[in-house]
């Protein structure tokens, strides 16, 4: 059986000590489920891997062996399963010069999960002069000028129902992700 390449974004993992899950567990958690070529990267819960099964199956398999074999708050465990076209979507339909300053801004791919771009727009509330934010397919793409970044108001989303369906990447862990995915 043909196997597809995957990047599971685990959102609500190793986030200010709560929820933690060591990488190495992980990982071989997921060997146990059959998935082969794990890979993760950082502990900010990013796995690459490869399965017969479809995105969507592998995604509820994921959770449901994080919730069933970590002490976790359940209510922030989601996972996002995307295809490599699907991260190479996000990496070529970025902005124009998005992250391309990384010393003048800090730009973060927030993924999207059951819900479009539209609806997640709502969420935001970008300060005048600091924050920019662009919708994309699956993706918000978000731009902090760096010197003022004690003033944007991106934190704010966390207070957000919609927070919820959403987890962040910055855009150098995503290139970085899209490089691994390469190899």
């Amino acid at each position: 059986m043909e196997t597809s390449h995957y990047l599971a974004l685990l959102r609500g993992i190793n986030v200010g000590g709560r929820n933690k899950v060591p990488m190495k567990t992980l990982k071989e958690h997921l060997e146990d489920l059959g998935y082969e070529q794990v890979v993760t990267y950082i502990a900010s819960g990013n796995v690459l891997l490869e399965s017969a099964d479809p995105a969507e199956q592998v995604g509820r398999d994921i959770e449901a062996a994080l919730t069933g074999s970590f002490d976790l708050d359940d209510e922030l465990i989601k996972v996002l399963v995307l295809s490599r076209s699907q991260l190479q979507h996000v990496i070529d339909n970025k902005p124009a010069n998005f992250g391309e300053h990384p010393g003048r801004y800090h730009s973060d791919a927030i993924f999207l999960m059951g819900i479009d771009a539209e609806e997640a727009m709502s969420a935001f509330n970008p300060r005048e002069g600091v924050d920019r934010i662009w919708p994309g397919d699956g993706v918000v793409y978000s731009q902090r000028l760096s010197a003022e970044r004690t003033k944007s108001r991106l934190s704010a989303i966390a207070s957000s129902p919609l927070y919820k369906s959403m987890t962040i990447r910055s855009w150098n862990t995503t290139q970085k992700l899209w490089n691994l995915f390469q190899d």
